[in-house]
């Protein structure tokens, strides 16, 4: 079993809650819910959410950082937004730190944050292993379909025909 490490930064939740924002087992990281707080734990950019996006993705930034590890390791996140109706700017951020690496990712509305003032909240699982993770096994860079482009299912192979008999031909004699 490996040893599991973990990495705390200066949030006033952390010993609140009992949590750590980031924890390491063999290859797998866990980063925890981030939010748009700086160095001393004071929430950056009421009401930006892109700004408060930026932010909880270099708080992400700084913790993998502590642990080694780097954005292209980032294989999952997870992003949770107090108004899904400024989702464009979530989605600007995190392309900005995720577009040549893009994980795994969700977004879901929920009602409110730990902070009224927050806005945004970001998890990540990371892959730590050996392997450049953007190259790594046989992974295999697909392109998307083109937008309004609809999927045709191959179709299906048809059942054989039984065999029957042709009925005999009805078409008058010309015999004489």
């Amino acid at each position: 079993m490996s040893a599991i490490s973990r990495i705390s930064t200066n949030t006033p939740w952390e010993p609140i809650v009992g949590y750590s924002r980031l924890v390491r087992v063999g290859d797998i990281v866990a980063v925890s819910g981030t939010t748009a707080t700086d160095e001393r734990g004071l929430i950056v950019g009421a009401g930006q959410m892109y700004v408060q996006a930026r932010q909880a993705l270099v708080n992400i930034r700084a913790a993998l950082e502590r642990a080694g590890l780097a954005m292209h390791h980032v294989i999952r996140t997870r992003i949770f937004v107090t108004d899904m109706g400024r989702f464009a700017e979530a989605a600007r951020a995190h392309k900005e730190f995720f577009a040549d690496s893009p994980p795994a990712s969700t977004i879901v509305e929920v009602r409110r944050l730990a902070n009224p003032d927050m806005m945004i909240e970001i998890e990540a699982d990371a892959y730590a292993g050996t392997a450049n993770s953007q190259t790594a096994g046989s992974v295999v860079a697909t392109t998307a379909p083109k937008p309004g482009a609809q999927a045709r299912p191959k179709a299906a192979a048809k059942p054989p025909m039984k065999s029957a008999k042709k009925p005999a031909s009805k078409k008058p004699s010309r015999r004489k």
